[in-house]
């Protein structure tokens, strides 16, 4: 399965909530199941996964070992019944919910809450 992203990025409507602002970024329907795609949310590129079980997540796009944005590209999976990103770089997998890098502790992700709106995936950042 190949996921495409949405044509345009995705810095379309936002909405204010606590200091924080919520982005639309796309419709549930245009990620696949176990399948990533990237928006750039203000300035920074923002990795959005829909698990094949409903569950949404949303972590930084940038690889730290790699230094490549490549994360929305990765591979998605289990270990240990922990929702994982591997990078399609070096392969270091990447917790979806916490954003800790299992290989190297020391470079964690920026994780990013996620909501389901009327059909449309909405982060906050």
């Amino acid at each position: 399965m190949i996921a495409t992203a949405p044509q345009a990025p995705a810095t379309t409507p936002t909405a204010t909530t606590a200091g924080n602002a919520w982005h639309a970024i796309c419709a549930l329907d245009d990620i696949w199941p176990d399948t990533g795609v990237c928006a750039l949310v203000g300035r920074r590129q923002v990795a959005v996964f829909r698990l094949a079980d409903g569950s949404l997540y949303a972590i930084d796009n940038h690889d730290p070992n790699s230094g490549a944005n490549v994360l929305s590209r990765g591979i998605v999976g289990d270990l240990g019944g922990e929702p994982v990103v591997a990078s399609p770089i070096y392969k270091h997998h990447y917790q979806l919910r916490t954003g800790t890098c299992l290989e190297n502790p020391d470079t964690p992700l920026r994780t990013y809450p996620v909501e389901l709106r009327d059909g449309t995936l909405w982060v906050q950042a």
